[in-house]
């Protein structure tokens, strides 16, 4: 059975520490004891390690080996437009275990206001799922979560090879992505406006469609970066 991974401040000579909301996590939450194995990274790398000490305030690991490297098979970033704060929470956390690289809040001209005015607020939130996400789904380290970003800014693709916009009318994801490092951009409810849809394709986007339903923005998102992942798969 495969040990639990954790997220360290610091690996040094043989050790490492987890202070804060971290530790609290540790010793409240997951009930770490003394002398339970487990894997820990510094965001960097992963190494197995026994448990020393176990406080709210402070959790201290022994250092046992290194483990192997386990570098992403692909980078894959997601802009997402702002939706209900719930279900946007939920596709932060998917993306997360799917191996999104990078998440990007989009202020979107169909985004409800009243979101994008709270969305700043929550960004520190955003932040702490990906981060528990991240360990929960054994990943050397958490993804980026933006700022709330404009979308035109949204649409300068990072380092991504290959630009999708998710809309009914492009061709199917797997005939548009051959497995490269990629950016796709998911609208809000009400969907991207014409003015958006042509300002994406005007900036090298290409429309990649994920079949004949309308599906929610949460699910079109998990859904291009589930498809994403098989793709770059077969491409190794």
């Amino acid at each position: 059975m495969a040990l639990r991974r954790v997220f360290v401040d610091s690996i040094s000579e043989g050790k490492a520490v987890a202070h804060g909301s971290a530790a609290h996590h540790l010793a409240r939450v997951a009930r770490l004891r003394p002398g339970e194995r487990i894997e820990v990274s510094d965001q960097v790398r992963a190494y197995r390690a026994v448990t020393e000490s176990c406080s709210p305030s402070e959790v201290r690991f022994r250092i046992e080996g290194r483990l192997p490297e386990t570098l992403p098979t692909h980078h894959l970033e997601a802009a997402i437009a702002i939706i209900r704060f719930s279900r946007f929470e939920w596709a932060i956390e998917k993306l997360t275990e799917l191996g999104v690289q990078c998440i990007i809040p989009v202020i979107a001209q169909r985004s409800d206001t009243r979101l994008v005015a709270a969305a700043s607020k929550r960004l520190e939130r955003w932040r702490r799922i990906s981060f528990e996400a991240a360990q929960q789904s054994r990943r050397l380290a958490a993804p980026a979560v933006e700022p709330p970003t404009g979308f035109a800014e949204a649409l300068r693709g990072g380092r991504a090879e290959r630009i999708l916009l998710a809309d009914l009318g492009g061709r199917p994801v797997t005939r548009v992505y051959g497995g490269e490092t990629a950016r796709f951009l998911v609208g809000p409810e009400g969907g991207w406006s014409a003015d958006e849809q042509d300002l994406a394709k005007a900036n090298g986007f290409e429309a990649a469609s994920l079949g004949a339903t309308v599906l929610r923005a949460e699910t079109a998102a998990v859904a291009m970066a589930a498809i994403c992942a098989s793709v770059a798969k077969e491409e190794e």
